[in-house]
């Protein structure tokens, strides 16, 4: 049994499907159901006996200690998490809470299970903590990509809150000898992403006729990773990852965000020709964001050298796996969008627009 946090949002569902793809292994899964998670990720799997969902906070102490009391998982896999730059800067507080404040509790909790177990139980636990990138800072150009010893430089209240909690799980191993590994990754993309992001917005918005909003010059540049690949970079990391390590988890695939926007509008062209002409038509210049990061890049050779881990999709690929999902799962993508998400789409993006 191991018992995941997030699981209903968009890594945390790809994650716990692929895991019991793969596995009889059972799953607690808890989740807050803010507004990026969604049971519906997790439809496959109504009426499987493997998979126990709870709706809840990582915040309540008193619920993650009886979950952990009543399921004694050998593993926690911890998603749970803010994850929005732009969120983040609308409103911080919600980030603090979760990201630092959660991870505290879900840490205790953690170091009181872990203190009662069997020795043999006791040796195999793990905690897994699955943060960002974000947290080493921004790039220049010809600078090498993040390793695991670069210093912690972030530029944002999501940022911020993510280092803090990569500090209290390195603090929890080193102080009391929880037994943990983390993961820092660059940008997922795949099935299931929430349309605030990059690509799951420029899919809706073009399926919509609205326009394509690229921040600035839209000459930042990401490493993107397919959510799947992930998920697989993460169990390998549960499954023999050092104590106390951290293990950067990349796509190997720098790209600058107006070459994804002009990607994803070719293949909505070729894969959904619009009547009215090109997407790249919708293609709109907006005001950027405070503090926006210019590049991020992962350098994953540690996770390849010690676990044996690599990427099995290239962008091309990935990208038009995702692309044909979206067009796929239309009635998913139209149930997301609700009110609140307009709301949110408003707030952001009113003003920018010159």
């Amino acid at each position: 049994m191991i018992l995941v946090t997030g699981g209903a949002g968009f890594i945390g569902s790809n994650f716990v499907l692929d895991w019991l793809a793969q596995s009889d292994e059972p799953v607690v899964n808890l989740d807050a159901l803010t507004y990026a998670g969604n049971r519906a990720n997790l439809a496959a799997l109504d009426g499987d006996a493997r998979h126990t969902f709870v709706h809840g906070d990582i915040c309540d102490r008193a619920l993650v200690d009886s979950l952990l009391a009543t399921h004694r998982p050998r593993a926690i896999v911890h998603f749970a998490a803010e994850s929005h730059v732009d969120r983040s800067i609308h409103g911080p507080g919600a980030f603090m809470k979760t990201n630092v404040d959660g991870t505290f509790t879900l840490l205790e909790a953690a170091r009181a299970h872990w203190a009662t177990l069997p020795d043999g139980e006791k040796a195999a636990f793990r905690f897994h903590h699955v943060s960002t990138d974000e947290v080493y800072g921004s790039l220049g150009p010809t600078d090498p990509p993040f390793a695991e010893t670069n210093p912690y430089e972030p530029n944002s209240p999501y940022s911020a809150s993510k280092a803090a909690s990569d500090h209290l799980v390195r603090a929890w191993h080193h102080t009391y000898g929880l037994p943990v590994t983390t993961s820092n990754c660059s940008n997922n993309y795949g099935p299931y992403h929430f349309p605030e992001k990059l690509i799951p917005l420029l899919i809706v918005n073009s399926l919509a006729g609205k326009p394509l909003p690229v921040y600035g010059d839209g000459q930042q540049i990401r490493d993107w990773l397919y959510v799947t690949d992930h998920c697989a970079g993460i169990r390998a990391v549960l499954a023999g990852g050092k104590l106390g390590e951290t293990y950067n988890i990349g796509g190997w695939n720098e790209k600058a965000n107006i070459d994804i926007v002009k990607t994803v509008c070719a293949l909505l062209d070729e894969l959904r020709p619009d009547p009215a002409g090109p997407y790249s038509r919708l293609i709109t210049y907006v005001t950027d964001r405070p503090g926006h990061d210019r590049r991020y890049a992962i350098d994953a050779r540690k996770i390849e050298r010690e676990l044996g881990w690599r990427p099995a999709e290239t962008f091309d690929t990935g990208i038009r796996k995702t692309v044909q999902w979206y067009l796929e799962h239309a009635d998913w993508v139209a149930n997301v969008q609700s009110g609140a998400y307009k709301d949110w789409v408003n707030t952001n993006y009113a003003d920018r627009v010159g």
